[in-house]
């Protein structure tokens, strides 16, 4: 992606429009459409278990296995999403294509649950026993998951790109230059992820009550109409917004070049990089926060900018399957290189899947009373409220107190880097996997003793607030994880492929689900169906918890292994003010930092 399009004649005229674009100004539309697109698929998501199971009455880890499944495509299908943003409809129109299908799956989920046709007739054993839905009904149900599918391909990996890109003009506007920018950026990132968990909040609230207690015709009726809201509120935005163009396929780029480098395999690599090809115009549109510089690690690419008889063609282009540019050379680098890192995140996913499948069915055998004797019950799959609370509350406090708190010992403007950042919140995450199995051994244990091992609908008188500690745990390790993988992804990316950057975050997710998937089989078939079954009183969830705990440990060794190894990107950043005659060498303000980690 590069750069924004003058709409206006005259260069004073250009400049004015620029200056009035972007910035925390946008903010308010971005955000809002964030937070409404939130609400729809946190309200839909948050109970899909009980849908499934009460509604068309699947079999748990059938059910569990869809979701999942569901969760993975929808966070599979932002590769496709940030392929059209950066190689061709840019990000804006990406994010109204997807917004769009995401409307037309909300309203076929509406109409499933509503017509009586698309959903099985309830049921009351032994009198009226459970059918499972039909393959119709299914269809109507996966056909419309597919469309919120690839409407979660558009939105997820360009809205938070689209809103950091809102800064990239200010570098060049106002004084601070990369870490004034950097600054907002981190700052950016904490905000999009705090409306993100307002709305998870709203939804896990609002909507799953509404689910139980109402109806479930409008329990996903109000999520569409929020979609379709957040879709009025981005489009209002559009004069404000700071649009920048694609500067072509990304993957096609990262093909040419290994297709190159493979090509002159044989051919030896120069001991000074500046016999390397370099073409500054050809590179303008993919560089224009400045070119990559030439690093040392895996110099097989350096090959592909190695200049051999035929790699120029007759017009004095480049055959660029044949001959690349050392900043194209060190896009590639650059994505090899944060591939391990990045891979440390899909763990974290398949840890935290459970809470919307296992801990759900948890909640529904505990007593669920806020006071005794009170008729109020808190639907089961509210009790993430309390994951998202602690992740708010530890967003909110991060940069007010823990920044200012951990500045005084790095001496880091941001306090900590992302490294340290998501180190932290895979640590975290151990424990609350750790506090989930602890937990699961105690309802387990006072439904022994009260004769319900054999009576998975009765309720065991321990207090659903049980589960609090683990969602607590949860969110606050979200809080780190999350925004510090983002982070990293976004900072350390090629500027031509951060919707691909965003899309990879998705990508961990969508890994770690089908990662969930796949453990939860194995699981099943190597205990026989003795730890997870549909009576979860005689299964033994405990031991899957402490099973993923462990792994959760090996990927905290892997992921401080993979960041010893780590090169940041070198960028030379152009000085605009001089008509690019002026450069200066210098890496990202966060390369710095990673020296600094402890």
């Amino acid at each position: 992606m590069a750069t924004t399009t003058p709409t206006v004649g005259g260069n004073g005229h250009v400049e004015e429009k620029k200056r009035k674009q972007g910035g925390f100004r946008t903010m308010p539309f971005i955000l809002a459409s964030e937070i409404f697109d939130r609400f729809a698929t946190g309200g839909f998501n948050a109970n899909m278990i009980t849908y499934l199971t009460q509604q068309l009455h699947l079999p748990l880890v059938e059910a569990s296995n869809t979701l999942t499944n569901f969760s993975g495509t929808s966070s599979l299908t932002p590769i496709l999403g940030a392929l059209a943003a950066d190689s061709l409809a840019g990000r804006f129109w990406t994010i109204i294509a997807g917004s769009v299908f995401y409307q037309i799956g909300m309203l076929g989920l509406v109409a499933s649950a509503l017509f009586r046709p698309l959903h099985p007739p309830p049921c009351a054993p032994p009198t009226a026993p459970c059918r499972r839905a039909t393959g119709l009904q299914l269809a109507v149900l996966y056909l419309s998951l597919l469309c919120t599918a690839l409407g979660s391909g558009g939105i997820r990996p360009c809205v938070v790109a689209f809103g950091a890109d809102q800064f990239e003009q200010q570098r060049k506007q106002e004084d601070g230059g990369v870490d004034a920018v950097a600054e907002r950026k981190r700052r950016y990132f904490n905000l999009y992820f705090f409306t993100m968990g307002l709305a998870m909040l709203l939804a896990v609230t609002v909507v799953v009550y509404i689910q139980e207690n109402v109806g479930w015709g409008w329990g996903f009726g109000i999520p569409a109409i929020g979609m379709f809201v957040s879709i009025v509120v981005f489009v209002v935005g559009f004069p404000l917004y700071v649009r920048l163009k694609p500067g072509g396929s990304p993957f096609t780029r990262l093909a040419q070049v290994a297709a190159a480098a493979v090509r002159k395999r044989d051919a030896a690599v120069p001991d000074d990089p500046a016999k390397l090809y370099e073409d500054k115009e050809l590179d303008a549109l993919i560089s224009t926060t400045g070119r990559l510089l030439h690093t040392n690690q895996l110099t097989f690419f350096d090959r592909a900018a190695i200049v051999t008889p035929g790699d120029i063609t007759g017009s004095g282009k480049p055959n660029l399957w044949r001959l690349s540019t050392v900043h194209r050379v060190e896009e590639l680098k650059s994505i090899v290189r944060l591939l391990p890192i990045w891979s440390a995140g899909i763990l974290v996913a398949t840890a935290a899947s459970h809470n919307h499948s296992f801990a759900v069915m948890q909640a529904r055998t505990m007593d669920r009373h806020i006071v005794a004797g009170s008729h109020f019950q808190i639907p089961p799959a509210t009790m993430s409220i309390f994951s998202t609370l602690a992740m708010l509350i530890s967003l909110a406090l991060y940069d007010r107190a823990f920044v200012p708190l951990a500045r005084r010992v790095t001496g880091l403007r941001s306090g900590i880097t992302y490294f340290q950042r998501m180190g932290i919140g895979l640590a975290i995450s151990i424990v609350s996997v750790g506090t989930a199995a602890l937990v699961e051994t105690k309802r387990r244990g006072v439904a022994a003793e009260h004769g319900f091992v054999d009576k998975p609908k009765s309720v065991v008188p321990l207090s659903v607030f049980w589960l609090v500690p683990q969602y607590a745990i949860h969110g606050l390790g979200e809080a780190f994880s999350s925004v510090g993988h983002m982070e990293f992804l976004y900072d350390q990316a090629p500027e031509s492929m951060r919707s691909t950057a965003a899309a990879l975050f998705w990508l961990a997710t969508s890994l770690g689900n089908y990662m969930g998937t796949v453990l939860v089989t194995v699981v099943q078939r190597a205990t026989r169906r003795e730890w997870l079954q549909d009576n979860i009183n005689r299964g033994r969830i405990d031991n899957y918890y402490w099973l993923v705990t462990c792994l959760m440990v090996l990927n905290l060794g892997y992921y401080l292994l993979c960041f010893h190894f780590y090169t940041m990107k070198p960028l030379e950043v152009a000085d605009d003010e001089h008509d690019g005659e002026h450069e200066k060498e210098c890496e990202l303000a966060s390369s710095v930092h990673k020296d600094g980690a402890v």
